[in-house]
């Protein structure tokens, strides 16, 4: 069978909007190359994600590649991703340089090729994430391993955003707690919930991919088989009382969840935000003030932030 590979380059801050455009115009999956997963990925002895050459690497921006089966028309479907990702510009995402290039491509396992270069990563002190078809053996008696085969949908636990949701919950998490996961993709951050004590875990994504991803990589990991996953639009109707809510989502979508989050969080509840670009962490701190949120961590790696609010124990009258 025969396929065609549409390559988008573009910013790292549109790289989840555009990825999911690919999607839902029928790509039957994605490959990111980005640099600064090659150069600041940590070699720490549990395995390295890249196995290629730097040159490899676009020097700006990623490049997000789609796979479009020969059974589908893409001379129709062009016009309307290149118009979709220029629409991104009006939400405040920066999409330069965007070019898109199309090659075909022979089927030779493409859909499995990209696993070999995605090994067990130890993501935070105490969570390793490893791929659902290798071996593993516990480095230490407190590692606690999620199991992923991620698919079509994003967090594999390497990119800078997922791995400082999971520091986050990591750091914030100390048994027993009742958390909201709003835009769950892949599932990891549920998953990591659970493997660090959580009680209660709720996940949610709009996508119906995301969400069968998610339930895919639950049960890899029998002591995540209780979180539940549904499809929703952010906290939508969601009357739960949580104690910490996570989002790892695009800061224009945080923004309208910020009062749906103060909403279900408890007293003294915990938000934690990320996907958040660099020039618009401003933004979402002011926003997350303005509603009544106390900022108590802001973090950054590389170009991305996170960001843990509370909201307070006593409301102000």
């Amino acid at each position: 069978m025969k396929w065609t590979e549409v390559q988008i380059q573009t910013s790292n801050e549109a790289l989840d909007a555009v990825s999911n455009i690919l999607i839902e115009a029928g790509s039957q999956g994605v490959a990111i190359e980005d640099i600064h997963d090659f150069l600041n990925s940590p070699d720490d002895g549990f395995g390295e994600i890249w196995a290629l050459d730097e040159t490899d690497f676009s020097q700006e921006g990623v490049i997000i590649k789609g796979y479009f089966p020969n059974t589908l028309f893409l001379p129709e479907l062009l016009p309307s991703i290149k118009h979709r990702i220029n629409e991104l510009e009006a939400f405040g995402l920066t999409i330069a340089p965007n070019i898109v290039k199309v090659d075909e491509v022979v089927e030779e396992n493409w859909a499995t090729a990209w696993k070999k270069y995605y090994h067990p990563l130890q993501v935070t002190r105490f969570l390793t994430v490893v791929p659902s078809w290798e071996e593993y053996e516990l480095k230490h008696a407190d590692e606690r391993v999620i199991r992923l085969d991620p698919g079509l949908a994003f967090g594999t636990g390497t990119h800078p955003t997922t791995m400082l949701s999971l520091q986050a919950l990591e750091t914030y998490i100390r048994g027993n707690e009742t958390i909201l996961d709003v835009g769950t993709g892949s599932g990891v951050l549920s998953i990591a919930s659970k493997a660090l004590g959580a009680k209660h875990v709720h996940a949610y994504d709009l996508d119906d991919v995301a969400v069968k991803s998610a339930m895919d990589n639950i049960k890899l990991n029998d002591y995540a088989k209780d979180v539940t996953v549904e499809a929703n639009d952010l906290l939508k109707g969601v009357t739960i009382k949580a104690d910490i809510v996570v989002a790892n989502i695009l800061s224009e979508i945080i923004v309208p969840l910020i009062p749906e989050a103060y909403d279900v969080l408890k007293p003294g509840g915990l938000f934690l935000t990320s996907g958040i670009i660099e020039d618009k962490k401003e933004l979402i701190i002011s926003e997350q003030k303005k509603q009544g949120f106390i900022i108590i961590q802001v973090q950054q790696m590389k170009d991305w932030c996170s960001i843990v609010a509370q909201k307070p124990l006593v409301e102000d009258k």
